[in-house]
């Protein structure tokens, strides 16, 4: 592939199948403000949860090729599908590349819940990836805690589509929450980059909850934030990190998509509070 869409060198390459990333591109852009930040969103192929693993594994091998291509000296999987199926791949490929991917917060939740019953929100094809039951039965052996896995299908594509506050996305949040909670449940981990941006639903149902049962307020476990740490961290360490104290860089973003751009365009604006143009990337959706 030729950098046909403007290379940004020395760039931290982002993706996922739409516009779940950015809720973690948002954490990024907070705690590395100097770095250059490509944005590639999958639409043209999302959602990847329903997706056979051949298929999630061969599209994270061809935008993994196109941001490094343009430049890329680090990549983030910001899809928790993406990162139970491809991940590896990527890193055999690109083995000179640091990858940092997302994965459920279990260990993080076992440490905060009282009642030793977690709830993990995620897509289908995450929770039946060998990656994830590995990541669970470590935790669990190591914590004693249990995890209830709830697939949430139908939910990312809500959230794909914008409507966060829609009647049948509430009606979702509510389906897949509320038996968590009846559960014993008290701490829930967004297994899906897409899920924080519908807090607001997951936080009503919890509250409906809390009416004099003698369960305590569920944790809420997002990830986003100790991606963009461990980002900084693998940077760091690697001699990548852009810019010191004593200088002054600024950072730049560049958004593309396999899908609409008018839809990513407005997903950043409502999302992220940015305005920005969005590339079309035609090349990417031929072939697989």
């Amino acid at each position: 592939m030729h950098m046909e869409y403007g290379a940004l060198d020395g760039a931290i390459g982002i993706f996922d199948s739409g516009v779940g990333g950015l809720s973690v591109l948002r954490h990024i852009r907070q705690a590395l403000a100097r770095e250059r930040l490509i944005y590639v969103a999958d639409a043209g192929f999302a959602p990847y949860g329903d997706k056979p693993e051949a298929v999630i594994r061969a599209r994270s091998l061809t935008i993994a090729n196109f941001l490094i291509h343009s430049g890329a000296k680090a990549l983030v999987i910001a899809c928790n599908t993406a990162t139970a199926v491809g991940i590896e791949a990527i890193r055999q490929r690109y083995p000179a590349i640091p990858v940092v991917g997302v994965e459920p917060g279990l260990k993080p939740a076992a440490m905060l819940s009282s009642t030793k019953m977690v709830g993990v929100l995620a897509t289908s094809r995450t929770l039946a990836s060998n990656h994830f039951l590995r990541l669970q039965e470590r935790v669990t052996i190591e914590t004693g805690v249990s995890f209830l896995l709830q697939p949430c299908s139908g939910l990312a594509e809500q959230i794909e589509k914008g409507e966060l506050q829609a009647p049948v996305t509430a009606r979702l949040v509510v389906r897949f929450v509320q038996p968590l909670l009846e559960n014993n449940v008290d701490t829930l981990v967004l297994g899906c980059t897409h899920y924080p941006f519908v807090l607001p639903l997951i936080h009503s149902v919890i509250g409906s909850h809390q009416n004099g049962l003698e369960i305590a307020p569920a944790h809420i476990i997002d990830t986003g934030f100790a991606i963009a740490r461990r980002l900084a961290n693998v940077l760091l360490h690697s001699g990548l990190l852009n810019g010191s104290d004593t200088m002054e860089v600024s950072g730049s973003l560049a958004a593309y998509t396999t899908g609409s751009c008018t839809n990513l365009a407005q997903a950043m604006n409502k999302l992220l509070g940015i305005s920005m143009p969005v590339v079309a990337l035609p090349t990417l959706t031929a072939g697989v």
